[in-house]
């Protein structure tokens, strides 16, 4: 049984952070918010800690009191990890204090970051050093590093230099008693024990709370390659991929496939805007590639092509002349979640499947909600270069998710039950958080879940680590 904090609890953990640093009253609603307005989260107050070992000293307290606590970082997470709606009031643990870049490494290919650094600016500090760091997220002006560790990102990029986990050397974290795992070593090599980096991301702050992470650099790209092409069906573009990859192997950074509802969604909420391609094409893929500078990339992109138009895998095309047009064709992708939020979908997916079973699941999904209800939109995109799409599903045009309360239920177990079936992952790159800890419960192996809840009860032995997210109970 978890306990609420106690005035006299806020008041020492105040002392801890500084009165100022503790928020409590209305001053908590922006805290209490999640991106899809599924949760109203509640808290007692959020404390701000601006060190690992204010960190520390928090969750010692909280251990002994059993003061439930909930990590919160930019607050983008899609599946209410950020957020407790009920039982005891817990206390809200935000480490934006905690975002300073410790250290810039070019020669070790490394930086060092806290928790609380918005990822867009570890990107610059990477770029001010002619170095990249490769995460790459449509709210990456917002997010916070240490909450695209906790879930483990993913975002456009993840065809080449992988998840957020593939791009961290070490992590610091604070564990549930207060005890400091001290981690910000930039060593490629360390075969010391478990790796319990590995461990502590993707865990949603539920074993731990990460404070810092030793993260890697890569060469900047001399040349880049960017191009928007028209493909007949999402099977042509797979092989178009598969093709390219022949061609041009690790150079291929991110593969993007795109249905023409979210061009739909996209002119429904942005007057004025235009589409790249002409024909209105019902399918689309965004490639873009990257090489050693005056490597010829382009000709070799361009000959490629060639290749792949006459093979009919593609049948129109747009490649960025300049670096603006570049940023036209990734704003149509990277826009396409914000219009879906503002036409406020039935049910959304972030779903993983193996590469040769995508297009027999896109077929397949459209039958499934057909037979529930013919009005039903969907909208398929996503990162097909990886197996990650975004089959979300919308209502009928002057109609609202409301009129469908009805077909909800249904709707997410058909699509979560096809992609079963199919050998893929409900859960690709948003996390598990409480949205879909049933669904875990329901298709995850009992061999891993006995290991999960072994793992929590071992790290966190009084559960008072972001309680009812991730581990199934």
């Amino acid at each position: 049984m978890l306990n609420t904090p106690t005035d006299k609890d806020l008041a020492q953990i105040a002392s801890i952070v500084g009165v100022k640093n503790l928020v409590q009253g209305e001053a908590l609603t922006p805290y209490l918010l999640e991106p899809r307005d599924q949760w109203q989260g509640t808290a007692s107050a959020v404390a701000k800690p601006g060190s690992t070992e204010e960190v520390s000293h928090i969750l010692s307290l909280c251990a002994e009191r059993r003061i439930a606590v909930v990590p919160i970082s930019g607050g983008t997470g899609l599946v209410g990890g950020q957020t407790k709606p009920d039982g005891s009031l817990p206390l809200l643990l935000s480490l934006e204090r905690m975002n300073q870049i410790r250290a810039v490494l070019p020669d070790d290919g490394a930086i060092i970051a806290e928790a609380g650094c918005i990822l867009a600016d570890i990107k610059q500090a990477a770029d001010d050093v002619n170095r990249l760091f490769p995460l790459s997220l449509a709210s990456e002006g917002t997010c916070r590093i240490g909450g695209n560790l906790a879930t483990n990102a993913g975002g456009v990029q993840v065809l080449r230099y992988g998840n957020a986990r593939d791009l961290v050397l070490d992590v610091e974290a604070v564990l549930a008693d207060g005890t400091v795992m001290d981690g910000t070593r930039t060593l490629r090599k360390d075969n010391m024990g478990l790796d319990l980096r590995n461990l502590l991301i993707g865990s949603e702050g539920a074993l731990a709370v990460i404070t810092a992470a030793s993260l890697k650099l890569y060469p900047k790209p001399g040349e880049t390659v960017t191009a928007m092409l028209t493909v007949p069906d999402p099977h042509s573009g797979l092989k178009l991929l598969h093709a390219m990859k022949d061609r041009l192997g690790d150079e291929i950074t991110a593969f993007e496939l795109i249905n023409k509802c979210g061009l739909e969604f996209l002119h429904r909420f942005h007057e004025g805007f235009s589409d790249p391609l002409s024909g209105d094409p019902e399918w689309r893929v965004l490639i873009e590639v990257i090489g050693p500078k005056d490597g010829g990339l382009i000709g070799l992109f361009e000959a490629a092509m060639a290749d792949l138009f006459e093979q009919g895998l593609a049948t129109d095309g747009v490649v960025a002349n300049s670096e603006a047009q570049r940023q036209a064709l990734w704003w149509v992708r990277e826009t396409i979640p914000e219009a879906n939020r503002k036409v406020g979908a039935i049910v959304s997916t972030d779903i993983s499947l193996p590469m040769s079973s995508l297009s027999r699941f896109i077929e397949k999904g459209y039958e499934e909600i057909a037979e529930i209800d013919q009005s039903l939109v969907v909208n398929c995109f996503g990162h097909v270069g990886d197996g990650n799409l975004h089959y979300n599903v919308f209502p009928a045009r002057g109609r609202t998710r409301r009129d469908y309360d009805n077909l909800r239920a249904e709707v997410k177990q058909r699509i979560h039950d096809l992609v079963n079936e199919m050998n893929g992952s409900v859960s690709a790159e948003h996390g598990v958080g409480r949205l879909k800890v049933d669904d875990l419960a329901k298709y995850g192996d009992p061999g891993r879940l006995a290991a999960m809840r072994a793992i929590k009860k071992a790290l966190d032995p009084h559960g008072i680590l972001n309680p009812g997210a991730v581990v199934p109970t």
